[in-house]
């Protein structure tokens, strides 16, 4: 059973945002080398955050970005150091490319983006959760997500007989 939770201090979590890209104007711009060192730059930037990359892939004219990331991290100002890092570091390494598109203007990235929280359980197991408030605790946790009952176990001395 893979245990892919952050643990800090006394918090324990498993927080995932799913970032989309989009370049402006929607030019398809993005090489194949560019999106390699996106991919390289994303990892790094999210490691000084303390976040990992989960998920990556990205098309000519946009970046897909699924990451774990801490409570403690402000997503939005997550989001401004990878599109503002990752523009410049691209245009730095690969100004001829993008002037051919976008001239003397130094962007890269669109002033928008699309940003969702995701998890490894459905709004209808949230649901029924709250639902079922009065239930045992080892059904409501094998209703959340059947490896918190290993997590429990192991932090808490929890057994789903007691």
């Amino acid at each position: 059973m893979k245990k892919d939770f952050v643990s800090r201090g006394r918090s324990v979590s498993d927080l995932k945002a799913h970032l989309v890209l989009t370049t402006k104007y929607r030019h398809k711009v993005l090489t194949a080398p560019m999106i390699d060192r996106l991919h390289q730059v994303f990892e790094s930037l999210l490691d000084k955050f303390d976040c990992k990359v989960v998920e990556f892939n990205a098309e000519s004219e946009h970046a897909h970005l699924l990451c774990q990331y801490h409570p403690e991290v402000q997503l939005s100002k997550l989001v401004n150091s990878l599109k503002s890092v990752s523009s410049r570091k691209l245009r730095q390494e690969f100004l001829p490319e993008l002037e051919k598109t976008y001239y003397q203007k130094k962007v890269v990235w669109n002033s928008s983006y699309f940003l969702a929280s995701c998890g490894g359980v459905t709004i209808s197991t949230l649901r029924k959760y709250i639902e079922n408030q009065n239930s045992p605790i080892a059904s409501l946790l094998l209703a959340i997500h059947p490896t918190l009952i290993a997590v429990a176990k192991e932090m808490w001395g929890f057994s789903p007989n007691s």
